[in-house]
């Protein structure tokens, strides 16, 4: 039996220590100016120690948490969490963001107590089939499938972000402090909805598109790969993400059609239509064995001479949509007075504000201002200069669902 705080969950310090990018349990107890080895064992799930509560306090404020946090069970996909793992990745970089999913986990089951998101809807593109026996031909069409599925034509596919919303997948964007991960994709463990979560690091609405459609691509075609099997074949998992991400903004059927010359210049000019990187459709055009090997190699010569590397022509000509799905349920929540900023803070989210406005895309400091009153105006009579009892016609402004 564990002593110290009944309950105690070392998953959930764990996961709280790499949120925070404490890089190992020793950083910890400095910080807490406690010893390494009684951190040691808070963390271990074999130990029998955990905090006292005056320890707890502690702990709870020094990892700015409720100290309910450590109470509950941790929200972890039994399915894998795919993101681009490079070895030149930082383990403490994976660890961050794999926490950061767990709390978006954690967060729309919340919400989803509340407000129904919208239903999944991805269809069965496999039919039975295993995802390692699929060709390209066959992921070129699924691009075409989805499409038609979700009446999108074969012209440029509009904003990602808000598809995978408006198809039930869960949607968040913060800054992950690194260029070598641009975003992750995982399944609820509790109703096993898509969640993704995209980098906002060096952004533009091109490379947001390709993001997304590569992490869409894993919803669609990796839900069932077992841990096993994830690092194992992460190279064909990943080739196939980003040939579906790529057919699916890029059809096989309409885009190519477009290309009048295979030249830095033409593509430039299908990117303002398009909406999809350079470097980007330069390998789409290799893929469908449109562009010759060597006239690609030398494209992307000419475009890291060029500096395209550190931003392309028009990278900032759109601006960057933000998902809305979570954002908008909680200002539902509010401004129906459903809960409250500080009930929502007090009982259900054990994570600080901060963190929340971060995962749901909310302005920051959204919980510390008071919702807004309705206030009515009353306006004269345009047969009078002056209503002598001031009395007029009521305009309502309108009902506002975000701010």
């Amino acid at each position: 039996m564990r002593i110290g705080t009944p309950g105690f969950i070392p998953a959930r310090l764990t996961e709280i220590r790499h949120a925070r990018r404490i890089p190992s349990r020793a950083a910890l107890a400095r910080r807490l100016k406690s010893s390494a080895s009684t951190v040691s064992r808070w963390e271990d799930e074999d130990s029998d120690q955990t905090p006292d509560p005056t320890a707890l306090l502690q702990l709870a404020g020094e990892m700015q948490v409720r100290p309910e946090y450590f109470l509950r069970e941790t929200y972890e996909s039994d399915r894998p969490t795919f993101l681009r793992s490079l070895s030149s990745t930082l383990v403490r970089d994976l660890a961050y963001q794999k926490a950061q999913m767990q709390w978006l986990h954690e967060a729309s089951y919340i919400i989803s107590h509340y407000v129904d998101l919208p239903e999944v809807d991805i269809p069965d593109v496999l039919a039975g089939a295993d995802y390692t026996q699929l060709r390209d031909a066959d992921i070129e069409q699924i691009a075409l499938d989805l499409r038609k599925h979700w009446n999108l034509g074969e012209g440029p596919s509009g904003d990602m972000v808000t598809l995978m919303e408006r198809i039930g997948i869960v949607v968040a964007t913060i800054p992950m402090n690194t260029t070598k991960l641009d975003g992750l994709c995982s399944w609820s463990p509790i109703d096993g909805r898509p969640h993704v979560l995209l980098a906002t690091d060096k952004m533009s609405f091109p490379r947001r598109q390709m993001d997304a459609a590569h992490e869409l691509a894993h919803a669609i075609l990796h839900r069932a790969v077992p841990e096993e099997e994830f690092e194992a074949n992460l190279r064909v998992i990943e080739r196939q993400a980003f040939r579906l991400g790529s057919a699916f903004l890029m059809p096989s059927t309409s885009y190519p059609h477009e290309v009048r010359r295979c030249s830095l210049a033409v593509l430039a000019s299908l990117k303002e239509r398009w909406r999809v990187s350079i470097k980007a459709q330069i390998k789409r055009l290799s893929d469908l064995d449109i562009m010759p090997e060597d006239l690609s190699r030398q494209l992307y010569k000419l475009y890291s001479a060029k500096g395209w590397s550190k931003g392309e022509p028009l990278d900032q000509h759109w601006p960057v949509q933000q998902p809305r799905a979570l954002r908008d349920s909680l200002n539902l929540i509010v401004d129906n007075g459903v809960r409250s900023k500080a009930d929502l803070l007090a009982t259900e989210f054990t994570i600080s504000a901060a963190d929340v406005e971060l995962l749901c895309g909310l302005s920051p400091g959204w919980f510390d201002r008071d919702a807004a009153e309705v206030v009515t105006l009353k306006v004269a009579s345009p047969d009078s200069e002056v209503s002598p009892r001031g009395e007029g016609q009521i305009i309502a402004f309108p009902n506002r669902h975000h701010r």
